[in-house]
């Protein structure tokens, strides 16, 4: 992370031929979650699938990053995003979670919050009026909290750390106005693993404002010696990037 700082400062510090500020709005609906595994602590917890056993509402979302662009091929860019998915129901069995047992037909509400922060630096190899391609490193800072409650009881357990990600960008513009995108971070290791991607199309509305519509998916989690979690959710998202 100490590396990817060095690099953001120095590249700030360059004489720059051309510089631009850019500003991307996202907001959307969290559609629901194809599985949200949880074992709290992994030796000794219940193996519970969230997702399978409690019911999830639709819930809007939003993401917020700033880009700082140099010479049209240098990213450095912060990201602010927040979440929180709010299940509630019935499980079918026992769960021990976080030392606490929630017994079985009895109304719960489970918290699950993934709130991120990212520093990210991009390079884009091609750059040109159709492609742009590019690929980069994220320091990615996860604060995320797991929160059972019912009637009499009430646990959380929260969880704060950073995680190094890859980068990467692919947009196309066949058209003026129209285009394909894709994006995101993503990375695997022998502990777990992390994906934020977005895929959709992008529509200008003038040389400094563009529109975007599609799906994100992020999914992933960790198997270690404290915790057993991982999940997957699905966005609709829409947004707008407006360029100073």
């Amino acid at each position: 992370m100490k590396k990817i700082y060095l690099l953001c400062f120095a590249l700030l510090g360059l004489t720059t031929v051309h510089a631009q500020i850019r500003l991307d709005v996202e907001s959307g609906l969290v559609l629901g979650t194809n599985y949200n595994k949880i074992r709290i602590p992994n030796q000794g917890g219940t193996l519970v699938d969230i997702a399978k056993e409690l019911n999830v509402k639709p819930k809007v979302f939003f993401r917020l990053r700033a880009d700082y662009i140099i010479d049209n091929r240098h990213h450095i860019s912060a990201l602010y995003a927040p979440l929180t998915v709010r299940y509630d129901g019935n499980f079918s069995q026992d769960v021990r979670f976080n030392a606490t047992t929630f017994a079985a037909n009895r109304p719960v509400t489970v918290d699950y919050t993934f709130n991120s922060y990212r520093l990210t630096y991009r390079y884009d190899f091609v750059a040109n009026e159709h492609w742009r391609i590019g690929a980069g490193l994220t320091a990615k800072i996860r604060d995320a909290k797991v929160r059972f409650k019912n009637e009499g009881q009430d646990t959380y357990f929260d969880n704060f750390g950073f995680v190094p990600l890859i980068n990467f960008y692919a947009g196309w513009k066949p058209t003026e106005r129209w285009g394909l995108l894709i994006e995101g971070d993503a990375l695997g290791s022998k502990q777990g693993r992390a994906e934020d991607i977005f895929g959709g199309i992008t529509y200008a509305l003038g040389e400094q404002a563009n529109l975007k519509l599609g799906y994100r998916v992020v999914e992933g989690g960790a198997d270690v010696d404290r915790v057993y979690t991982f999940n997957w959710i699905n966005y609709v998202s829409v947004g707008i990037v407006v360029e100073f």
